[in-house]
């Protein structure tokens, strides 16, 4: 490959070469950047398949989160504080054609990240009324701080699961006291195609908080027989597709 002397510093540079997929080459002394094509099939092993689908459907979960004016103030930026979190996920496995849009509600979906304490949170009842239980008390109440609640409502149509995020703020009156620990209560809670994560914030900062929900439709999309489909529908694995040794 010739080689051009880069203004006498001793260097060369050459003509063309290609890295992570770009190739780089010079034309009349510019350095020009141009996707490469390949007819090299993508190794797909099964690792790599895993941490793909976690990846599609943490950018699917995103697109739906950004615009319900979440806090993630841990990272350099949300997205990147919300990614790091939301990988640790379990993997659920989708077809090719329902890459781009599907997305699944289940517990542990991240909702916040700041340095206040996290609020414990768990759904129950309240004198036979569904509720969302916390650790919060009476004495939490103080001018400053400010609650919001965010609620993940799961939809299924045309067989395209998606979730979708809302958010509300909520007055510390609108809270009942159970044995010394305030809880909101509602049939609302009841709902098993929707979640809730309640967010303390004060003055900016806020508590990390998940997804408490009672959905369950998620875990059909885990399962090796799911996982087998979804490989199929991107042309296989360059390995065995088992979740766990047989």
């Amino acid at each position: 490959m010739k080689k051009k002397d880069s203004g006498g510093l001793g260097m060369t540079i050459p003509k063309r070469m290609r890295i992570a997929g770009v190739t780089f080459y010079l034309r009349n002394g510019q350095l020009i950047g141009r996707e490469s094509s390949t007819h090299e099939k993508r190794s797909n092993t099964l690792p790599q398949f895993i941490q793909r689908q976690k990846m599609r459907h943490t950018t699917a979960l995103w697109k739906e989160l950004r615009y319900c004016d979440v806090m993630f103030t841990e990272r350099r930026t949300a997205y990147q504080n919300f990614a790091s979190l939301a990988n640790q996920l379990p993997a659920v496995f989708v077809t090719k054609r329902l890459m781009d849009q599907s997305s699944f509600l289940m517990p542990g979906i991240p909702m916040s990240d700041g340095i206040l304490p996290m609020v414990k949170q768990e759904l129950g009842e309240v004198n036979g009324v569904p509720a969302l239980l916390t650790d919060l008390k009476e004495s939490d109440r103080t001018l400053h701080t400010k609650l919001r609640l965010y609620t993940a409502v799961q939809t299924l149509k045309y067989e395209m699961p998606r979730v979708r995020f809302s958010m509300r703020d909520v007055s510390w009156w609108d809270m009942t006291v159970v044995d010394g620990r305030l809880a909101l209560v509602g049939e609302e809670f009841a709902d098993e195609m929707k979640g809730w994560a309640l967010v303390k914030v004060v003055d900016g900062r806020c508590s990390p908080q998940t997804i408490v929900t009672r959905c369950t439709l998620y875990q059909q999309y885990t399962t090796e027989d799911a996982l087998e489909r979804a490989a199929d529908s991107y042309g296989g694995l360059t390995e065995t597709p088992f979740l766990s040794p047989r």
